[in-house]
């Protein structure tokens, strides 16, 4: 029972390493992501801002006029 028992726990350590071991994960990507989305919220926000900040006047204004 104890053979059999340590068997399982060297199996689960193995495995444990094995799967830390494999999870380095791709920093590079993820960097590369987040830049690019920053970039796309700059552009977006430069040629909508304008815009939004009218709809938003608007906005407040029918609000304000009641």
């Amino acid at each position: 029972m104890q053979l059999h028992l340590d068997r399982l726990k060297l199996a689960i350590s193995r495995r444990l390493v094995a799967l830390s071991s494999n999870e380095r994960g791709d920093v590079p990507g993820w960097v590369l992501i987040t830049l690019m989305t920053a970039g796309l919220v700059i552009v977006i926000w430069g040629l909508a801002g304008p815009a939004l900040a009218g709809v938003f006047e608007q906005a407040i204004d029918r609000v304000t006029g009641f």
